[in-house]
């Protein structure tokens, strides 16, 4: 380790380079780096970052005096890119891996390597989650924080049964919400099987609780969850299904086809942002796993030999069950997904808050660096890289109800931060240059949270 020690502003420093930090010191300062401000989506250059025990006391400009802990760990920052950690708003910490045999506390050091330092749980058997979140908290060193959901709230039967729960009369409704509530939960997801009265009591009392209610669709307009306030939608199609006209849904290859200037797209896209209706496209799991699962790239990505065997080994088992691919032949596949793109694009334009979530572990959706894949493809879309990463970092804080802590880095808020050796602004696959991540101010190195994940 090189280390010296510098006498700065009367405090004495542990000095580093970024590779060598192996210790918790009771502060942390990361010097000179470029700072993302998801405001603004902007870098700020030639920033300190000071922390002391969980949270970011200073984001300082050169030449401006600065209150440091003693023996705080000093990182030189120069040439780096420090963004705020990054939150998955999608994804699965139960279901697919229990079918797996894998258990969610062997997922959560994947995410945090990949500088997913918070993630939703979209959708869970709650008391499994709940004690998958308990173990996050207890071990920060390797795993992000976790916000739980509900589990599927969903018609009878529902339709994962392993993690849905039938909710069949309005009736039924407060009570269950008391009791899901009584977990911890911080949002609601009505699930396909669901039909406008039980959906809008689910968001008229989740509300009342002070709940955030997204959904994925099916029976439940997205024109009707709209009206009735919904909060978020998961998954492209939750939009895409519901803009296709009667005349064009008939015709084969319609999806591929379909224009995104009707009547219905416009109205619903236009109302989606008058009402600031969070919508979560979760592109990666439709390339990946819906439509594209038999394309090499897809198949092969490097990212898919980082996730345990046992679920890689699952993976064909799912998604021969699942009867995916969808769409028939390739080239009417890729068209379909294009859509997908376009509709994603014309949402961010028209003003629609968009979320980054991955729907991670299904199938060649690895945990964590997924979401690297879904701001590539976000990208690729027409969003600029800013305004992917302010998705990713304050979006989706704000749907957790934690911009006070989370998404951005500021005075006060949670010392998550994920360091970069290249400006992602630039390039967005650049966010794959992780050198540090910080986890409520504790200092990890990808390759030592790595070791805390399962190969097996």
């Amino acid at each position: 380790m090189f280390a010296r020690l510098t006498t700065v502003a009367a405090a004495v420093f542990l000095v580093l380079s970024p590779g060598d930090v192996q210790s918790q010191p009771s502060g942390v300062v990361i010097e000179g780096c470029s700072v993302f401000d998801p405001e603004s989506g902007t870098m700020l250059e030639g920033r300190t970052i000071v922390v002391r025990g969980e949270r970011i006391v200073a984001v300082a400009s050169a030449g401006e005096k600065l209150d440091v802990p003693p023996d705080a760990t000093r990182i030189d920052g120069r040439g780096r890119f420090a963004l705020p950690g990054l939150i998955d708003a999608h994804v699965h910490l139960v279901h697919v891996l229990d079918f797996a045999h894998v258990t969610g506390d062997e997922a959560l050091p994947l995410y945090l390597a990949a500088g997913v330092t918070s993630v939703r749980s979209t959708g869970d058997e709650i008391v499994a989650a709940t004690l998958v979140a308990r173990f996050a908290a207890a071990r920060p060193e390797s795993s992000p924080r976790v916000f739980t959901c509900s589990p599927l709230l969903d018609a009878d039967p529902p339709i994962h049964r392993d993690v849905g729960r039938a909710v069949t009369d309005p009736a039924q409704v407060p009570a269950m919400l008391d009791e899901i509530k009584r977990w911890g939960a911080t949002t609601l997801k009505i699930y396909a099987g669901t039909g406008r009265a039980v959906g809008r009591a689910i968001i008229e009392e989740g509300h009342r609780r002070g709940l955030f209610v997204t959904a994925h669709l099916g029976a439940y307009s997205a024109q009707d969850a709209a009206a009735d306030g919904v909060d978020g939608l998961e998954h492209i199609w939750s939009v895409f299904n519901y803009v296709i006209p009667p005349e064009a849904a008939a015709q084969p290859g319609s999806r591929g086809r379909l224009d995104l200037t009707n009547p219905l797209c416009e109205s619903l896209v236009a109302e989606l942002a008058r009402r600031k209706i969070h919508v979560d496209p979760t592109l990666v799991v439709f390339r990946n796993m819906i439509i594209l699962p038999d394309v090499p790239e897809v198949r092969d990505h490097p990212d898919n030999a980082l996730a345990p065997r046992r679920l890689r080994d699952f993976w064909p088992v799912y998604l021969k069950r699942s009867g995916c691919p969808q769409g028939g032949p390739l080239e009417d596949r890729r068209r379909e997904f294009a859509k997908y793109q376009e509709l994603t694009a014309k949402l961010y334009r028209a003003g629609v808050p968009l979320l980054v979530g991955t729907d991670s572990p299904e199938p060649q959706v690895t945990p964590g660096f997924s979401l690297h894949q879904e701001l590539e493809l976000l990208v690729e879309s027409g969003l600029p890289p800013a305004a992917a990463l302010r998705a990713a970092t304050l979006h989706n804080a704000k749907v957790l109800n934690q911009q006070d802590h989370l998404g951005a880095i500021a005075a006060g808020k949670l010392a998550d931060i994920v360091l970069l050796t290249a400006n992602p602004l630039e390039d967005v696959r650049n966010t794959r240059r992780i050198e540090l991540v910080v986890r409520g101010g504790r200092v990890c190195r990808p390759s030592e949270i790595l070791k805390h994940a399962p190969a097996e």
